[in-house]
């Protein structure tokens, strides 16, 4: 047999590249950092779980829990929180709920929230998207445009209100 195909070394899994870091600020809200924590507290658990079992042969799942902890970790480093609480609600801003209405009249309600805590199926936009640029300084009655792949949207400032407490 050639030894060209023989893997040599010890067997054992290196750590798998990082996973990349965003590099916008790491603005989050009370609700983010916190789940950010619980995450991060969840990945230690599975590790600890997957050191603990007795067959180890497959050290894929540890490297890769190991690569998720120093990306959270890395996170929680460089989280700056917005306390969005004192701010006046006159104009969007990190850490706003705004509401506005399209050109059909249909009302549409998004949160400007950090980009770990985005998921636009829950209404939950980063600073960093199209929409999100386009609202942020927008007050009630204002008129913002949407630039979308499709074309662009004429939104209406409806409301601005504050972003739900955790739970």
């Amino acid at each position: 047999m050639s030894r060209a195909f023989v893997k040599e070394g010890s067997g054992e899994l290196g750590p798998l590249p990082d996973l990349p870091l965003s590099a916008h600020p790491n603005y989050v809200t009370a609700r983010g950092l916190a789940a950010l924590r619980a995450r991060l507290a969840d990945r230690q658990a599975i590790l600890a779980a997957l050191r603990a079992r007795r067959d180890r042969l497959d050290k894929l799942p540890e490297a890769a829990a190991e690569r998720d902890i120093r990306y959270l970790e890395a996170r929680l480093r460089s989280a700056i929180e917005v306390e969005a609480a004192a701010r006046p609600l006159q104009a969007v801003a990190f850490g706003c709920a705004v509401s506005v209405l399209d050109p059909a009249g249909m009302q549409s309600r998004y949160e400007i929230v950090g980009e770990d805590e985005a998921d636009a199926s829950l209404g939950r936009i980063a600073p960093q998207s199209p929409l999100a640029r386009a609202l942020i300084g927008a007050e009630v009655g204002d008129l913002v445009l949407w630039r979308r792949p499709n074309g662009v949207v004429e939104l209406e400032v409806a409301k601005i209100d504050r972003i739900d407490p955790p739970t």
